[in-house]
């Protein structure tokens, strides 16, 4: 039955989306280069993770932040909620184009942002989620070319209440100023309806965030892209002996989702892997007032 609410769910999602261009709220922004590389959609029992798209790559290396009484380790991000969480402060950076970003007047009105309901338990990894992204490091190589990156350059760390004393909640945060810089010049629009939708699921997100960046740069022909090809970029988790089947059957699952919300993607799978057609974008451009690039460098389009 939780099948079929979500599945209608979805058909009533992507007829509202075929029916009215995002405008407003709608719109939603993401760094051009996460994309394509994502962050970890399990757990990762290390404190560093790499993961392949083509010839780039991301290293993420968990960090440690401040709890009030010095310095506690951290994990890696991962799963539905620091993806969303740094969609959605992305999208407040570049809509107020400041690098100062506020994030709610509470955890309640920040998980209400995220599109989420106030479950206990949703505090409990909102707060594991955002301390573990604001802590962590990333670079990024693409070519000979490596840039470290460090998403978030300061927060207040969200401690718990007491019987004497309130929780405390972060409010606003700092982004560091190169992240903040390459979001402004190169970020990738995306539809939050189609975010909203999707929420449920991480590697569904991270298929609608790459077609929604990769498929309008594409040229008239088509791109053949094999299932190991999609394992090496999507299906870090995916190990063993079925490795290659289980990914598959996940991939093929993800993206029937991803073209419910995203219907001008033109993705269709066949045997052996899927072909990429060159698609409109799910933001068109005349709904949004493009940034001119000034960068002294240039957000490389990685392959696949």
């Amino acid at each position: 039955m939780k099948h079929h609410n979500s599945f209608d769910t979805l058909l009533a999602d992507g007829e509202l989306i075929r029916a009215t261009l995002p405008a407003g709220d709608d719109l939603a922004f993401h760094h051009s280069l996460l994309c394509s590389l994502v962050l970890p959609r399990r757990p990762v029992p290390t404190r560093e993770f790499l993961r392949r798209a083509g010839e780039g790559w991301l290293h993420v290396q968990a960090g440690a932040l401040d709890l009030g009484d010095g310095p506690v380790l951290q994990p890696l991000p991962y799963g539905v909620v620091p993806r969303l969480a740094l969609i959605r402060i992305s999208t407040i950076a570049r809509r107020s184009k400041s690098r100062d970003v506020f994030i709610g007047r509470s955890a309640a009105e920040f998980l209400e942002m995220l599109g989420f309901d106030k479950q206990g338990h949703r505090y409990c990894t909102l707060r594991r989620q955002l301390h573990a992204l604001a802590a962590c490091r990333m670079q990024l190589g693409f070519r000979g070319r490596t840039i470290n990156e460090s998403v978030i350059k300061r927060i207040d760390a969200w401690l718990p209440g007491t019987h004497s004393q309130r929780s405390t909640w972060p409010g606003s945060l700092l982004l560091d100023a190169d992240f903040f810089d390459e979001l402004v010049r190169h970020s990738v629009p995306l539809d939050a309806r189609a975010l909203h939708a999707l929420r449920g699921s991480a590697l569904a997100l991270d298929v609608y965030v790459w077609l929604a960046h990769r498929l309008h740069r594409l040229n008239h022909r088509p791109l053949w892209l094999p299932w190991h090809t999609l394992k090496g970029q999507f299906g870090h988790e995916y190990t063993g002996k079925h490795g290659l089947g289980d990914f598959s059957t996940s991939f093929k699952l993800g993206l029937s989702k991803v073209l419910m919300v995203y219907p001008e993607a033109r993705v269709c799978v066949q045997r052996g892997g899927i072909k990429l057609r060159q698609s409109p974008p799910p933001v068109p451009t005349r709904t949004w007032l493009p940034v001119k690039p000034i960068s002294l460098y240039t957000s490389p389009t990685i392959t696949p």
